[in-house]
Formats: structure tokens, sequence, C-alpha cells
């Protein structure tokens, strides 16, 4: 779990996160941060706010689950499993999936992130989880894994 302050508030935070929180992302993003994941790359905080709201709108219930950090300067990278529930995954079960956060804070205010860019396999987190995909992925995976 992480030791800095910053940090620390940043992974709070994201425990916090839903439908209702996202107007309280002014507390850990500057107004120009630049956010990316592997389906979406997003610039501003308005942005993001948006891709949130949209993203947490049919979520049942979602929290992470913080491991290893790493912080030099203004650089950070934290592991995580993000536990998830949503109706059209899976049949609305629970699912896991492990992730990296890499973070820059910013010069100016060093309590804010300014960019933040995840990394995590969105087949095992999304396309397997989809009725008519998700079958098919697997199977692939598992002959490729062979």
């Amino acid at each position: 779990m992480p030791t800095d302050p910053s940090l620390e508030a940043f992974c709070a935070f994201f425990n916090k996160l839903d439908k209702t929180y996202t107007k309280k992302l002014y507390e850990i993003y500057t107004d120009d941060v630049v956010f990316r994941d592997p389906l979406h790359h997003i610039e501003g905080r308005d942005a993001l706010k948006r891709y949130f709201d949209t993203l947490y709108a049919n979520v049942s219930s979602c929290r992470f689950e913080f491991h290893d950090a790493l912080q030099q300067d203004r650089e950070a990278c934290v592991t995580w499993t993000m536990h998830l529930q949503h109706p059209r995954l899976s049949g609305g079960q629970p699912i896991s999936v492990s992730g990296c956060s890499r973070l820059t804070f910013s010069v100016d205010d060093p309590q804010r992130v300014c960019r933040h860019h995840d990394y995590f396999d969105v087949g095992t987190m999304l396309y397997e989880r989809l009725p008519l995909v998700g079958p098919t992925i697997r199977w692939i995976k598992r002959r490729v894994g062979d």
C-alpha cells in the first residue's frame, strides 16, 4: 500500500468513486489532466468526469485493492485489483481484473494528478465477459496457450 500522502489520497479517492462521487474529481485531478486506458484517451477534467459518469452509471459495485506502489519525485506507479460488478458483464457476477496505474503529479499542485495511464487486460475485463464474444475469446486464448 502506498505511503506517500498524495498517493494515499489518490487510492482512497478511487475506493469512494461511484456515479455520485465523480463531481469531486477536482480533489485529485488538475483541470488539464490527461487520462489513458486501453480503450480511451481523454484530455481535461470535465471530459474525464463525463467518462466516469458514463462508466459508473450502471455499475453495481466497484472497489480497488491496492498492492505495490513505487514513487519517485512526481512519478508514481501503483498495482491494483479491481473488483467490479456490472449487470451486463458475466451475468452481473463479480469479476476481478488486475492492473497498474502510472501517475504524474502536477508541478504546480503536487497533491493532484496531471497524467494518469491505466494498464490492464481489457479482454479479461470486457471481451471475455460478453455473451456472444466471450466464449470465442476464451477458446482462442486456450488454443494460443497450448
